[in-house]
């Protein structure tokens, strides 16, 4: 070995040695005696430490001291600190960080944003500064303003020295303008048109015009609501391994974004086997109904609303058989794109509860909450109600976030339960204007899902055209004290104008209140009381039958309604069947005028992703006491139930008024053709056949009641515009009565402010 690599060995080797010594002794512990600590003016020295948290043996290495400095620095009280040992005593000197006198937010106008902001900041005042919280509460308004649509933001943070070691601190925000949303796109292997699920989301375009809508500006938490609610509507399609892959804003300059959401549908799953394991001691009698609720959907399209259904069965079975102590959980089994579902049954721990605590709820009160509440104190604890409650309370959508925590009690079967809500916005200002064939309408609303806090929905609305006047002022508390019944009540109040081309005229206003609930399973019935005051006014050029009518009216009726609602979803349906019956029972009245109404409609999914739906309506109008009905309570049919012929224009007619019937009836079948120009994503494309008529007239059997049966075929086109959603339809009347006025086009386009 040549001496030159002999001598660089030694060197390394000698090298080695001195930096293990120098380790080694570096890292022996020194002792003190005792600690002293210096400069502190308003931290004490007990506190200073708690925070150092110093071991009791007296001794400290090197690796200790840095550990004592990190948490010093870590509380945030003080702007340096040195830590060492001397003399025997261990000296810890720390320089106090300055207390901030009042913490100052400028450039906010809106008092409620400036609140908010104050409440998420950790440095407030009488706290102590700190630069690097400071750097913190400046990424926290930034990112609750992006929250608010203010995306170009600015923040500079500032003191001023008030002397004593005390400074007030100040953040000056430059606001800039929001960030609109100027387009909304859908890419991927997404099937639906780019229409279907517009109407889907909540976010929308920004248009110059939508001066009160929110929803136009870009906005983190709405795209995240927007992904779940795309990702719902596919699993509802049967679509299981939906993935709303990402969602994402691109810049496009001039404070505008472009929002895409990339959507891989994937393939169709359906359901498959459906077992159900039940503890040895529990009767399977008991589960009938669920297992009939298996054997109805194996080969079925999956679909979240019918999990949803298997789990309110299963509730039901648990409030009805008091199994107090029931879990259950789901296994999925996936064979090709078939899904096996195992629902296993067994008993959970065994405790009760003890308490109940609601945090969170500013402006909610808290026996809005308890109403909703499935398990109450003293209550057997059960996991599927639990569940359920915190679904109870998502559902009424006051709450931005619902979580809740069980806490043990030591040494009982008692146990605690915490539930946290976190409150967010639920009122609305509406506008919108529509304008088409039968005129135009300007619409004003504005609701409150909260008001007060007290879980009542309030509404009020304000519609104009040319010939009326509409306004409507209506409250319901859809679970009145914990009943599971609702109590609502209206104001309501129209006015109609025409006396230039019918010469007549009339008023009307009126209150009503009433109760519903769920008789049995989604059969609902609702019952109420409802009365108004009417005159009708006319002129030289109104009709005979109108001048007889003309004078002032009180009526007062019994209300009730029939629902039976068997759709699988309430929106955009595809299966199921609604069945209405609504009556109006006359306790005072002029006219004694009894109404009743049947309203029938069935959807069917067809011919991949076809929706056939068939209607049936019928209506009567009589007078109990044998008299004449008044004209507002003749009937006239929906626009919607005969398309192919002027709204109000068919029917029987006196001289040149059109005066309704005593009797309506149609029937209506139609369906969606999706394959029908699938490249053109904003248009869809329906046909339909529409048969109806009006008849009966009771106030004069000399006129002829142009009782026939009318009917129609056409095409209906729904595209969606930059200005908002237009409709029109192309109809050619098949059967028609002489006096009929027809209608081949008809269009109608409306937009939201």
């Amino acid at each position: 070995m040549p001496w030159v690599y002999k001598v660089a060995m030694l060197k390394f080797f000698l090298h080695l040695i001195f930096l293990s010594i120098f380790l080694t002794f570096s890292s022996y512990s020194k002792n003190y005696e005792k600690i002293i600590i210096n400069g502190n003016e308003r931290i004490s020295n007990e506190t200073i430490l708690v925070f150092s948290e110093i071991s009791e043996d007296k001794s400290l290495n090197e690796n200790s001291i840095n550990d004592i400095l990190k948490k010093l620095y870590k509380s945030g009280y003080f702007k340096d600190v040195s830590v060492k040992i001397e003399n025997n005593n261990l000296t810890i000197n720390v320089l106090e960080n300055p207390i901030i006198q009042t913490v100052f937010i400028n450039g906010i106008k809106r008092k409620k944003t400036e609140e908010s902001l104050y409440e998420i900041l950790s440095l407030k005042n009488r706290s102590s500064y700190s630069l690097l919280n400071i750097k913190k509460d400046e990424n926290a308004i930034l990112n609750y303003l992006k929250e608010q649509g203010f995306y170009f933001s600015t923040i500079t943070s500032s003191y001023q020295d008030l002397g004593n070691n005390k400074i007030d601190l100040y953040y000056e925000i430059e606001l800039g303008n929001k960030a609109k949303i100027s387009k909304i796109s859908f890419v991927g292997d997404k099937i639906f048109k780019d229409s279907t699920l517009r109407s889907i989301i909540l976010s929308e375009e920004y248009r110059f015009w939508k001066f009160i809508s929110g929803k136009k500006y870009l906005n983190e938490n709405l795209i995240n609501y927007d992904k779940r609610l795309l990702n719902n509507f596919y699993k509802n399609k049967g679509f299981y391994s939906v993935k709303i892959e990402s969602s994402f804003a691109n810049y496009l300059g001039n404070d505008e974004f472009e929002v895409l959401y990339n959507v891989s549908s994937g393939e169709k799953f359906y359901f498959n086997e459906f077992n159900l394991n039940l503890p040895i001691n529990y009767e399977l009698n008991n589960f009938d109904q669920l297992n009939k609720i298996f054997n109805n959907l194996k080969g079925k399209k999956y679909s979240l609303n019918s999990i949803d259904k298997i789990l309110k069965e299963i509730d039901k079975i648990v409030l009805d058989e008091q199994f107090e102590f029931l879990k259950s959980s789901v296994q999925e089994e996936i064979k090709d794109n078939f899904i096996n579902l195992t629902f296993n049954m067994g008993e959970s721990e065994k405790f009760y509860v003890e308490k109940i605590n609601i945090l969170g709820n500013n402006i909610t009160r808290e026996e809005v909450i308890r109403n909703n509440l499935l398990v109450d104190e003293g209550d057997a604890f059960n996991e599927l109600l639990q569940t359920k409650t915190l679904n109870n309370l998502k559902s009424l959508n006051f709450f931005s976030k619902v979580e809740s925590e069980i806490v043990d009690i030591p040494n009982q079967n008692k146990k605690i339960i915490n539930i946290t809500v976190e409150e967010k916005p639920t009122g609305e200002i509406m506008a919108g204007a529509g304008v088409g064939t039968s005129g135009g309408t300007v619409a004003f609303g504005v609701s409150e899902n909260n008001y007060l806090g007290r879980g009542i929905e309030f509404a009020s609305d304000v519609s104009i055209s040319a010939e009326s006047l509409k306004g409507l002022i209506s409250l319901n508390n859809p679970n009145f004290r914990g009943s599971n019944r609702s109590l609502n009540a209206s104001l309501e109040s129209s006015a109609t104008d025409r006396l230039k081309n019918y010469g007549y005229k009339s008023n009307k206003t009126g209150f009503s209140a009433g109760s519903g609930f769920e008789f049995y399973d989604d059969l609902y019935w609702n019952i109420g009381f409802s009365s108004y005051v009417e005159k009708l006014e006319t002129n030289s050029t109104a009709s005979a039958s109108m001048k007889k009518q003309e004078g002032s009216y009180f009526d007062t009726f019994f209300n009730q309604t029939f629902r039976y609602d068997k759709r699988k979803q309430k929106y955009k349906t595809t299966e199921g069947y609604i069945s209405r019956f609504t009556q109006n029972v006359p306790l005072i009245s002029e006219s004694y005028t009894l109404t009743n109404a049947y309203d029938y409609k069935i959807y069917n999914q067809w011919l991949n992703e076809s929706v056939f739906s068939f209607g049936f309506f019928a209506k009567t109008a009589n007078s109990l006491s044998g008299k004449d009905i008044k004209l507002s309570d003749r009937l006239f049919l929906p626009a919607s139930k005969l398309r192919g012929f002027e709204s109000g224009k068919v029917g029987p007619k006196d001289g040149v008024d059109y005066i309704g019937g005593n009797y309506a009836a149609s029937i209506n079948l139609a369906t969606t053709l999706p394959q029908i120009m699938p490249n053109l994503q904003n248009t869809n494309f329906s046909i339909f056949l529409d048969a109806a008529n009006v008849w009966g007239i009771d106030y004069n059997s000399s006129l002829s009641d142009n009782s026939k049966i009318r009917s129609s075929v056409g095409i209906a086109v729904d595209f969606f515009t930059p200005v908002g959603p237009l409709n029109f339809s192309l109809t050619e009347p098949i059967t028609k009565s002489s006096n009929d006025i027809t209608e081949s086009f008809r269009f109608n386009i409306g937009t939201t402010f």
